[in-house]
C-alpha cells in the first residue's frame, strides 16, 4: 500500500435539475477527483457510452449483482434499479484519488451506514439545495422529459428535501460557477481532515 493519504468520498445528492453531475464530471474533469460509474438498468440517453457514462445492465445481471454483493448501495430510482460497485470505490480511495458519487437519498443513507472502514474514513456527504419553483424551471429548460415524467420528478424532489437534514453540508444553488466554486472549496477542506491520513492506521 503506497504512503498516500487516503482520497474523500463525497456524496452529492439532489433533486433532478440540482446540476449534482454537472458538479461531478466538471471536477473530474479539473482533475481534482476520480468520477464512480454507477449501474443501471435504464436504457442509455442519447450520447451515453457503456462503461463511461454508465454501467447499463439487464434487470437479470444486475440482480446477480446484488446478490454477491458487489454493490456498495444500490437501489430503485424512477422505476430503474441503479447500483455503485463497492471494489471501484475502495480502489480510487485507496490510491489517494477523491471519490464524487451524485446518488439519490437512499443510496447515501445506505452508504453513510456501511461498516467498511476505508469507506467510513473517508466518507462525507453533501446535498444541493434549490426551490421547488427552480426545480420545475430547470426540468422544463432542458425539454428532455415527458410531463409525466417530470411530475414524478417532482414529486421525488418534495421527498429528498425533507431528508436534507441528514447531510453534513448543504450547497445552495444559484448558479452554475457559484455552485462549482463553493464545490471546489468544500473538496479541499475535506481533504484536511485528519482521518484521511495513512499514519491513522
Amino acid at each position: 500500500m503506497s504512503n498516500k493519504n487516503l482520497g474523500t468520498l463525497l456524496i452529492v445528492s439532489g433533486p433532478s435539475g440540482s446540476g449534482k453531475t454537472t458538479l461531478c464530471r466538471r471536477a473530474e474533469a479539473d482533475g481534482l477527483t476520480a468520477y464512480s460509474i454507477s449501474c443501471t438498468t435504464r436504457a442509455p440517453r442519447g450520447g451515453e457510452i457503456n462503461g463511461k457514462d454508465y454501467y447499463f445492465l439487464t434487470q437479470s445481471d444486475f440482480d446477480a449483482k446484488v446478490a454477491a454483493g458487489e454493490f456498495l448501495e444500490h437501489a430503485c430510482v424512477h422505476g430503474n434499479s441503479y447500483g455503485t460497485l463497492r471494489s471501484e470505490v475502495v480502489r480510487h480511495l485507496e490510491q489517494g484519488e477523491n471519490v464524487v458519487m451524485d446518488i439519490d437519498v437512499q443510496g447515501a443513507a445506505s452508504i453513510r451506514s456501511c461498516l467498511d472502514p476505508i469507506i467510513r474514513r473517508a466518507y462525507a456527504d453533501v446535498y444541493i439545495y434549490l426551490s421547488r419553483m427552480e426545480v420545475e424551471n430547470r426540468l422544463r429548460g432542458r425539454s428532455t422529459d415527458s410531463e409525466e415524467t417530470i411530475q414524478l420528478r417532482l414529486r421525488n424532489a418534495d421527498v429528498e428535501d425533507a431528508r436534507r437534514a441528514e447531510y453534513q453540508y448543504i450547497l445552495p444553488s444559484a448558479s452554475r460557477e457559484h455552485d462549482y466554486a463553493l464545490f471546489k472549496h468544500l473538496l479541499t477542506a475535506l481533504s484536511l481532515r485528519t482521518s484521511l491520513w495513512r499514519e491513522a492506521e
